[in-house]
């Protein structure tokens, strides 16, 4: 398994426009093989932020997943929404 986390921070008077391309890339990433989970999340308290949690099965589908075509349109439409973005990722400890 290959975790990412994602933490937007969405120009102020912009969540309206980013978050419903935010969860159109959401669906379609669930439909790529390696993709197992993709949770879209806020906080009402942190208005102008989103927290993604995605779950591949390891991370070549991730790499494959940065290149689809939905994933290149969301970049480009989001241009100009996000304000900071910090990625982590995680693998998972064999035990």
């Amino acid at each position: 398994m290959f975790a990412v986390t994602v933490t937007f921070e969405v120009a102020p008077g912009r969540m309206a426009e980013f978050l419903p391309l935010m969860l159109e890339n959401a669906r379609a990433s669930l439909g790529e093989a390696a993709c197992t989970r993709f949770d879209v999340l806020t906080d009402p308290s942190r208005p102008d932020e989103v927290f993604l949690y995605e779950l591949y099965d390891d991370e070549a589908g991730f790499e494959t997943h940065k290149g689809t075509e939905h994933f290149k349109t969301f970049n480009a439409r989001s241009d100009g929404m996000v304000t900071d973005k910090t990625l982590k990722t995680f693998g998972q400890v064999a035990g």
